[in-house]
């Protein structure tokens, strides 16, 4: 399965149904969630576990860039195809970037931590890309994570070019600190200053390759790899934090999976010749989410 696995409780109610009905017959299922198969996360998962940091009581996750590209509508295309062929822009089918992106640096928070947020809020907008070719998805959110055990992460992703990039995670523990990213490498420290641990990794192994290799050697050795869980999870974490930034509210976990907002129309309304769930006004413009005003726990009455 690709990430994230759904844009919508609805669908993540559905995708942790499919994962349980996965274990009872032992199927594996790898999400491409790669930094699980990464051996910079995998060896600092290994020295967090074995108490080298302490507690993780605070973090920062990022992944500030300039965005992504932009397919310009066609002569002859419906608006069907239009947001398909440019889905990124569309809530419906990408999640917005926070879902669609930044959950690698979420999920990474999450297991490290060891546990799903409790709460979440912030604030997003567009401020740069609010073109009628960039649809409806903001392009920056700032998000606060509040974990069961106390612990707090500020999450925090941007699209708009001529800023500060990083794509990386920091976590603070009573003993030290961490710091993790993409580029396989990692370092942690102690309070005192000593280093505790630094990982270079630049022969390290592929982890898209990686997450593959498993995949096909458990399959053929008879053995269960079960990422599906950790999938819908990790996905409903960054959908929660959407949620937080486009409706400007406190959002807690029981409340975000149990919305009854659905995004995705039933299979019978896809179709290259069927509306979208969301559409332009005369001028071009799609609807944006205006945080005081957007609701997204209720599904608002027809």
């Amino acid at each position: 399965m690709e990430k994230p696995v759904a844009t919508d409780a609805p669908g993540i109610r559905s995708v942790l149904e499919t994962a349980k009905l996965a274990k009872e017959k032992n199927l594996n299922v790898v999400v491409g969630l790669q930094r699980h198969y990464q051996q910079n996360y995998l060896e600092t998962y290994k020295k967090i576990q074995n108490g080298e940091i302490g507690n993780i009581v605070s973090g920062q996750v990022y992944w500030d860039s300039s965005g992504v590209w932009v397919r310009e509508r066609k002569p002859g295309q419906t608006e069907m195809e239009y947001q398909m062929r440019n889905w990124y822009y569309f809530t419906w089918l990408c999640g917005d970037h926070i879902v669609e992106q930044h959950i690698h640096n979420m999920d990474v928070a999450n297991w490290f931590i060891g546990e799903y947020p409790a709460t979440a809020q912030g604030m997003g907008g567009r401020e740069v890309r609010k073109g009628k070719d960039h649809g409806q998805i903001f392009d920056h959110h700032f998000v606060e994570l509040t974990y069961p055990s106390g612990a707090v992460i500020s999450s925090q992703c941007r699209h708009q070019e001529g800023t500060w990039r990083r794509v990386s995670e920091t976590f603070q523990g009573t003993k030290g600190t961490v710091y993790t990213d993409s580029g396989n490498n990692a370092r942690m420290k102690s309070y005192n200053g000593s280093e505790l641990y630094n990982h270079k990794g630049m022969d390290d192994k592929d982890p898209y390759q990686v997450e593959h290799d498993k995949l096909f050697a458990s399959i053929r050795d008879g053995k269960v790899i079960s990422d599906a869980e950790n999938g819908a999870k990790a996905t409903m974490t960054a959908i929660m934090g959407r949620m937080a930034t486009y409706s400007g509210k406190m959002i807690t976990w029981d409340e975000a999976l149990n919305s009854e907002v659905g995004l995705v129309p039933s299979e019978a309304m896809l179709a290259w010749d069927k509306m979208p769930p969301v559409f332009p006004d005369a001028d071009g413009n799609y609807p944006v989410p205006v945080p005081g005003e957007y609701e997204v726990l209720k599904a608002m009455a027809k």
